[in-house]
């Protein structure tokens, strides 16, 4: 990928090989932003484990405390008394059938995360095709099939995130806007990290963080010392 002029001025405030402790990195991450819109910080973690054996796999969430910067729209799928916390709740979008025919017969994709109750999941695997490989198929390890379908919405919009490793074995996922400034990026970004190191499968064998490398949106990426980051 080619990169412009701008970024290439940017990305020699980062030293390619130097591994940064978290508040340098925050705030180079921050220094090195080439967009006129106000980017997204992601952080990239590699693992040192095997996604291919079920033992190793890590996947969860965890709610930001200063949130995404992002504004979420939940599609809930339950019925009755459910469907009514759902929406008190604050759920975008509440449904049954008629939710599983919108997506099927219009490829309506207007929404980000999908809660789903135990009992509709019968219903809602018909999707698994669809909603799969887009990630959006609800789990309970992510806290998205469940009964308690009001605190896992309310949860989503104050800024709870899943994450979970990719076929290469990093995890990647938006940890605020460059607009939060250093404090808030810290906390989120503690907060996911901390998670993740709690989330270590048993069966990992040797350094389980491999690597973490924090970005905005447009920006070069810059790697954070693991050795710094309690395991």
């Amino acid at each position: 990928m080619k990169h412009g002029k701008t970024y290439m001025e940017k990305a020699k405030l980062v030293g390619s090989q130097t591994l940064y402790d978290v508040d340098a990195a925050i705030g180079l991450v921050q220094k090195t932003t080439t967009a006129k819109f106000d980017e997204t910080v992601e952080a990239h973690i590699r693992l040192g484990v095997d996604s291919r054996h079920a033992d190793q796999q890590v996947r969860g969430a965890v709610v930001l405390p200063h949130g995404t910067g992002k504004t979420v729209r939940v599609l809930v799928f339950a019925k009755a008394d459910k469907a009514s916390e759902a929406q008190a709740a604050g759920a975008d979008y509440v449904g049954a059938e008629d939710m599983i025919s919108k997506i099927q017969t219009e490829n309506w994709f207007e929404f980000d995360v999908v809660v789903a109750t135990p009992d509709m999941m019968g219903l809602v695997g018909r999707l698994g095709r669809i909603l799969g490989p887009k990630g959006l198929m609800p789990n309970p390890k992510a806290g998205t099939v469940t009964m308690d379908v009001a605190r896992a919405v309310q949860d989503i919009k104050a800024g709870k995130i899943e994450y979970r490793l990719d076929k290469t074995n990093i995890i990647h996922v938006p940890m605020g806007k460059v607009s939060f400034g250093d404090d808030k990026l810290r906390d989120n970004f503690q907060t996911l990290i901390s998670a993740v190191i709690k989330a270590k499968p048993a069966a990992a064998r040797g350094q389980y963080l491999k690597s973490v490398v924090l970005s905005a949106t447009m920006g070069p990426g810059v790697k954070i010392n693991t050795l710094r980051l309690t395991e």
